[in-house]
């Protein structure tokens, strides 16, 4: 997909691949994503935990999700919950209102003939005839996805969801195995010792995962 010259010269765009390293498709979903649903929800950026967004991919995404709404794994606010969809939800916690985003089907369709010539393309067979029509199919898809706005990218349903509880905040005491640091609230009993998580793996493979 190629991503419009429009898109890439804005200041908020620019600060996501600032924040991710590159532009990329990826990047732009998420960049799309979190327009949409910020619009929706006529929220502005989090400064604390205003905000929470439930993404069901760890992907490129997330990082243009956290600059543009203030969702943040470090805030709390940024739930991951590993799937492998292009979806998030999104919540406002001063009106309730939540929404779901998820990839439409259609984003991934690809018309035969633009397959074929990539395919080409990829194993190096490709007259520069074929390279150029490949070039104008594509372009010619991604202009018509981007010049309707995010809503092509992205279906949007309104839901209605038991708000996360805030991050908490919790004191340090010594993991009884490794006598790391670890948060009172991860620990885990095992025989009557508080142990970290990776201690109590440990314990568990070397016990044949008993």
């Amino acid at each position: 997909m190629i991503i419009p010259d429009e898109i890439q010269a804005r200041d908020d765009y620019k600060a996501c691949a600032s924040f991710h390293g590159h532009t990329c498709m990826g990047l732009t979903l998420g960049y799309l994503a979190a327009k949409l649903a910020m619009q929706h929800l006529e929220e502005r950026r989090a400064l604390d935990e205003e905000l929470v967004c439930i993404t069901e991919t760890d992907a490129c995404c997330c990082d243009a999700i956290q600059v543009l709404t203030g969702c943040t794994f470090g805030k709390g606010n940024l739930i991951y919950r590993d799937i492998g969809k292009m979806a998030f939800t999104f919540a406002s916690r001063s009106s309730g209102v939540g929404v779901r985003l998820a990839m439409r089907p259609a984003v991934m369709n690809v018309p035969e003939r633009e397959r074929l010539l990539a395919e080409k393309i990829r194993a190096r067979e490709a007259t520069s005839q074929e390279i150029s029509e490949y070039e104008e199919l594509h372009q010619k898809r991604s202009s018509s996805l981007f010049d309707q706005g995010p809503a092509a990218f992205f279906s949007l349903q309104e839901i209605s969801l038991e708000m996360p509880a805030k991050a908490r905040i919790a004191p340090s005491i010594l993991c009884d195995g490794c006598r790391e640091p670890v948060m009172i609230t991860k620990l885990q009993d095992m025989d009557g010792q508080q142990v970290c998580r990776t201690c109590r793996d440990i314990s568990d493979r070397n016990n044949g995962g008993k």
